[in-house]
Parts: structure tokens; C-alpha cells; sequence
């Protein structure tokens, strides 16, 4: 079982920046693929940003260009760079791990951190 932890969230004017953390209790090269989502009320959960144990990122398109994922290995952090928000980024953000052992697809989810972004 991993433990995903995060934190960064907050209230921020619309073109403003935050940096989301993530700390998992493991090491994160032993877990496959680390990667945020997001959830706005009424919405289903959407994958913003993954990294996978080799350091290669993935990002969904609405991202591209103002957000960025990143990690500390040394930390067993992930970080989510956010700049140029929008009032639409609003959500809570979770982390996620993903580890492939054994035939088994396990996923693992931090308790989120909301970001409310206004105009």
C-alpha cells in the first residue's frame, strides 16, 4: 500500500501560479506511473498530468503549455507546476500512483487538495 500525501493547494487570481506536492511514502521508482487528476463539482475526474519511472510526462491537452509535472526522487515527491490559471483549473486535485506488479493493476490515490482559481 502506497501513501500519497498533498499539498500546494489554495485560492489564487486568475493568471496566477501554484506548485502542488506530493509525497509518497515509497520510493517512486518503484511505482510505474505517478501523475495528477482533477475533479470540478459536478464532473468526472480527468487526468491532468503523468510521469512515468522513467521521467517521460504525459500532459491532457487543456494543460499543455502552462502546467507542469516534475519529481524529487531523493524526496519521493511529485510536483504539479501550475501557471496562467484559469477560473475552469478550479478542482480538487488528487495524486495518483499506479503499479504494475505481479499481473495486478494497482492504483493508489492521495485525499486531494482543492484549487480555486477566480476572476
Amino acid at each position: 500500500q502506497v501513501a500519497l500525501v498533498e499539498s500546494g493547494g489554495g485560492l489564487v487570481q486568475a493568471g496566477g501560479s501554484l506548485r502542488l506536492s506530493c509525497a509518497a511514502s515509497e520510493n517512486i521508482f518503484s511505482i510505474n506511473r505517478m501523475g495528477w487528476y482533477r475533479q470540478a463539482p459536478g464532473k468526472q475526474r480527468e487526468l491532468v498530468a503523468t510521469i512515468g519511472a522513467s521521467g517521460s510526462t504525459n500532459y491532457a491537452d487543456f494543460v499543455k503549455g502552462r502546467f507542469t509535472i516534475s519529481r524529487d526522487t531523493a524526496k519521493n515527491t511529485v510536483y504539479l507546476q501550475m501557471d496562467a490559471l484559469k477560473p475552469e483549473d478550479t478542482a480538487v486535485y488528487y495524486c495518483n500512483g499506479r503499479r504494475l506488479r505481479n499481473g495486478y493493476d494497482y492504483s493508489y490515490w492521495g485525499q486531494g487538495t482543492q484549487v480555486t482559481v477566480s476572476s
